[in-house]
């Protein structure tokens, strides 16, 4: 099964796309400059910045091409090489996002992460930050034959589905079922508290359905645990404690993980089998998945702000933004001169050597 391509011509975003290094495994093209969100009066907000992720199979050489071509979009970084920049991108989520880039006319921001990278997170849910951008509509603009990547990006949206599910009731609307799916990376967020507006799911999924179901009705109707009446928009799941356990056996290896270290007292050392068969009898078994996959996205969130203040530029001259939210749930830049120079190097200097690492070993950790 494909990956559903979505209709719209996205003449703009491959033009955006030639720019780049052509060494790409997978482009996608997401966010509130692709897809209207509530509040927007007819589509995508022209001034909206445009979001972009490249997939590459080797982040060193497309690095030290993108550094030739396009030199200015990187922070500081630039100085210390291509080498130094894939081990920033290494930390926390594994990908590396160059900010603020004016580019035909728009200003867009594009995250660079290694094809191997984003496989591990579509399959196991290590980080469940590209993977969770995956499980939303996107517009793909380029994606080569490799078919480790395209069964990847299947089985993460079928894993989406399945966590869902067991968070669901009985019997709920396809609007629901998108709504927790979209839910998913937002789930232990921290920006989600303290910067972005927490309507932003509902924003996301209400003008978006057709999308959702491009993506996601192939899988419904295929799937054995659930009924499926598209034509009055609802779902009916097996919520026995026999439905549930299989779920849980298919879901991704890291969120397994999270659940067993949950539920598993210390010095126990249950299998994993044995564990997932009590939670599917406990009744707060969605609570419990909920709060498994919340763990993963908090750590991976964290870093990945931490490592914003590098790849963004703490050393540029010029003007860097910070994203707001206003009510209607749009993101519009707020301009902010950087100013003392010396006082950001000490600080860049720290960051790349202290804070950033002791924050991934705090990762580990909660991982």
């Amino acid at each position: 099964m494909a990956l559903p391509a979505l209709s719209s011509s996205g003449v703009k975003f491959r033009r955006v796309l030639a720019h780049f290094p052509q060494e790409l495994s997978l482009a996608f093209a997401y966010g509130s400059g692709v897809f209207r969100q509530a509040g927007d009066s007819a589509g995508p907000g022209e001034n909206n910045m445009l979001d972009f992720v490249f997939a590459v199979d080797d982040a060193v050489t497309w690095h030290m091409m993108n550094l030739t071509k396009n030199r200015s979009h990187y922070s500081f970084l630039k100085v210390l090489g291509p080498k130094q920049i894939n081990s920033v991108q290494n930390y926390g989520a594994g990908i590396y996002y160059n900010t603020l880039v004016p580019c035909n006319g728009r200003i867009i921001k594009y995250g660079v992460i290694s094809t191997d990278t984003l496989i591990d997170d579509l399959l196991h849910w290590k980080t469940l930050y590209v993977a969770g951008r995956l499980q939303k509509p996107v517009k793909i603009l380029t994606q080569n034959e490799n078919s480790k990547l395209q069964a990847a990006l299947v089985s993460n949206l079928k894993s989406a589905v399945t966590a869902a599910f067991l968070m669901l009731p009985e019997s709920f609307s396809e609007e629901d079922l998108y709504m927790q799916i979209a839910g998913l990376s937002y789930t232990g967020d921290f920006r989600m508290i303290v910067g972005e507006d927490r309507s932003k799911v509902q924003n996301i999924v209400e003008p978006n359905v057709p999308h959702f179901q491009k993506l996601y009705s192939n899988i419904l109707q295929d799937c054995p645990q659930v009924v499926y009446k598209h034509h009055l928009g609802r779902l009916e799941i097996d919520k026995s404690p026999e439905g549930q356990f299989a779920q849980l056996m298919s879901l991704p290896r890291t969120l397994q993980q999270q659940i067993t270290s949950l539920v598993d007292p210390p010095g126990k050392n249950r299998d994993v089998e044995e564990i997932l068969l009590q939670v599917a009898h406990d009744p707060d078994c969605g609570f419990v998945v909920h709060q498994g996959i919340s763990r993963i996205v908090r750590s991976s969130s964290v870093v990945q702000s931490a490592k914003t203040i590098l790849t963004a530029g703490v050393l540029h001259g010029k003007l860097i933004t910070t994203e707001n939210t206003d009510p209607s749930g749009r993101n519009r830049p707020q301009q902010m001169q950087m100013s003392n120079t010396r006082k950001d190097s000490r600080w860049s200097h720290d960051l790349l050597n202290e804070i950033v690492p002791r924050l991934c070993e705090k990762q580990s950790k909660w991982a």
